[in-house]
């Protein structure tokens, strides 16, 4: 269903779902079903022919993950998306779509520790290479291209630096050289809409702010529809080839019926159907049930976020905040171009005293959990140095912005004073 809205509030509820056609439930059904009848021989040939789109198999596509995959592609202004069992499992799916061993990818230094170890290792020890760039300086990214470059990628707000990545400088660097920027925007939802900035492809781990509500684990890849893939050639080959893994379907030339969709088709129908990293219907449902308040929740995540900022700044046993609101100079005008609405509810913190000062504040904490997420709509904690990014060596902790006395808080949405007076008492703990 098309709804005619712009607004964030008003496609969270609507887009993608009016109610079921058989039944007139307004809810969307949890479609717990492997697999699809199809009408006529002629119908299946031309489901597996890619010349007409429907249900095959739920390992590649199900109606209620599809009502998701609606919803999200209409929230970021996107063409289409593809829902997936986990962020990580999107972030590789995003990547791997149009790199393949002998080729390289371009990312940003500031990352989550858990994917700085997928490109770094991971990718490393499936051919593909990843150079890493500090993305203060855009130019980085051209300067670390070559001929086998295949994307440049990056988070719009990295944890744990919290400083806004340059989206529309990169990809304007990107797009003259026939190169997608891929972001992953799970920290900003709402807030940053990487695609009006150039982004490419958008990934979320909907994990976090998008469930919100800590009960399932899955992931996002959005296609923006406003890359010219076929116009960047052999820059693109995965796009502009011959696959011989789909009867040698061009997916430029294949998805031209189908509208800008080349990039996610062949995600869809080639790395989704090998490697089989489906999100489950159940998981599409309760995301469903958090995108319908993602509009309010992330204002007040934002307000609260705020909040917490001020106060920590202004207290003497914190030697540093790491929060947008409260930088200068080039991250502030970043964090002001992109954010629209809010910083977030992301909130980093030094403490003079080091690793035991931030172990000794986590444990002084009552109302905060204390776990390795963010975006709930409860309020969380950890001290990355001894959990997130306890895998990365000493030297590349610090280089992802994580320093012995670094907390990381997602701030929820509880009344601030009640948030805040448990924060004081845990400080007074160190």
């Amino acid at each position: 269903m098309t709804i005619d809205s712009k607004n964030p509030e008003t496609l969270a509820l609507h887009a993608g779902w009016r109610s079921d056609p058989t039944t007139n439930s307004v809810a969307v059904p949890i479609h717990q079903t492997t697999s699809y009848q199809f009408d006529s021989t002629e119908h299946a040939a031309n489901l597996f022919a890619l010349s007409e789109l429907g249900n095959i198999y739920s390992r590649i596509m199900n109606p209620t993950c599809d009502v998701l995959e609606q919803r999200i592609a209409a929230l970021e202004g996107g063409a289409a998306a593809l829902a997936v069992a986990s962020g990580q499992t999107a972030t590789a799916y995003a990547l791997q779509n149009i790199a393949r061993a002998g080729d390289n990818i371009v990312s940003s230094t500031d990352l989550y520790g858990g994917t700085w170890n997928q490109l770094n290792n991971t990718f490393k020890d499936m051919g593909i290479e990843v150079r890493f760039v500090d993305p203060k300086d855009p130019n980085t990214f051209a300067e670390a291209t070559d001929d086998n470059t295949r994307a440049y990628f990056a988070e719009t707000l990295p944890n744990p630096k919290l400083e806004v990545f340059p989206i529309k400088e990169v990809s304007d660097i990107g797009r003259k050289l026939g190169i997608p920027l891929i972001v992953d925007n799970t920290a900003a939802p709402i807030l940053c809409k990487p695609f009006e900035l150039g982004a490419a492809v958008v990934v979320y781990s909907s994990t976090k702010y998008i469930g919100g509500h800590g009960t399932s684990i899955g992931g996002l890849i959005v296609d923006g529809g406003n890359f010219d893939w076929a116009g960047a050639g052999d820059r693109q080959p995965a796009l502009n080839t011959p696959d011989p893994s789909y009867h040698g379907a061009v997916f430029t030339v294949a998805a031209e019926p189908l509208g800008p969709i080349a990039y996610i088709l062949k995600a869809r129908t080639t790395i989704l159907r090998d490697l089989g990293g489906a999100m489950s219907p159940m998981n599409a449902f309760q995301f469903l049930q958090g995108l319908e308040t993602l509009p309010l929740r992330i204002r007040e995540h934002s307000r609260n976020g705020q909040s917490v900022a001020e106060f920590l700044d202004n207290h003497d046993k914190v030697s540093k905040v790491i929060y947008p609101s409260l930088q200068s100079g080039e991250s502030k005008a970043r964090a002001d171009a992109a954010l629209k609405g809010g910083y977030s509810g992301l909130v980093g913190f030094e403490l003079a005293g080091g690793a035991e000062a931030g172990k000794k504040f986590i444990d002084g904490l009552e109302l905060h959990y204390h776990v390795a997420n963010i975006g709930d709509a409860r309020s969380l904690a950890i001290h990355p140095s001894s959990t997130t990014h306890s895998q990365l060596a000493e030297d590349e902790q610090i280089a992802s912005g994580v320093t012995p006395g670094y907390v990381r808080l997602s701030v929820g949405i509880e009344h601030i004073d009640d948030i805040i007076a448990d924060l004081s008492k845990a400080l007074d703990n160190v």
